[in-house]
């Protein structure tokens, strides 16, 4: 996989920072929006390397505003189900138009 997307190794796969974007632009919209697209990147990585969210250990998610918590939670158990992976979660000043980035890692026995 392209270092810039996404890193594995022995069974371990560490894919990288997702902001939403579609065509090298970050989509319009508010935070819940941008949280569908990212998680919809992340998971499309994920596919491409063979792992699925069931594979998934950990999120690291970075919202500009961390007021914004409980929707991106909403967003996400619906790609993660009720037992979702670990998550961490920081606020931080973004690109301008991004509210949120994410990032993940997976294991899957070799």
């Amino acid at each position: 996989m392209p270092f810039a997307r996404a890193v594995a190794a022995d069974g371990w796969l560490h894919v990288s920072g997702q902001v939403p974007m579609e065509n090298g632009e970050v989509i319009e919209g508010g935070t819940v929006a941008q949280c569908h697209r990212a998680i919809q990147q992340l998971l499309a990585i994920l596919k491409e390397a063979g792992y699925g969210p069931e594979h998934v250990v950990r999120c690291g998610v970075w919202l500009d505003d961390a007021r914004d918590f409980p929707s991106f939670n909403k967003v996400f158990k619906e790609y993660f189900g009720e037992n979702p992976p670990a998550r961490a979660c920081v606020q931080s000043s973004l690109m301008v138009d991004a509210k949120v980035e994410i990032d993940c890692v997976a294991y899957k026995r070799p």
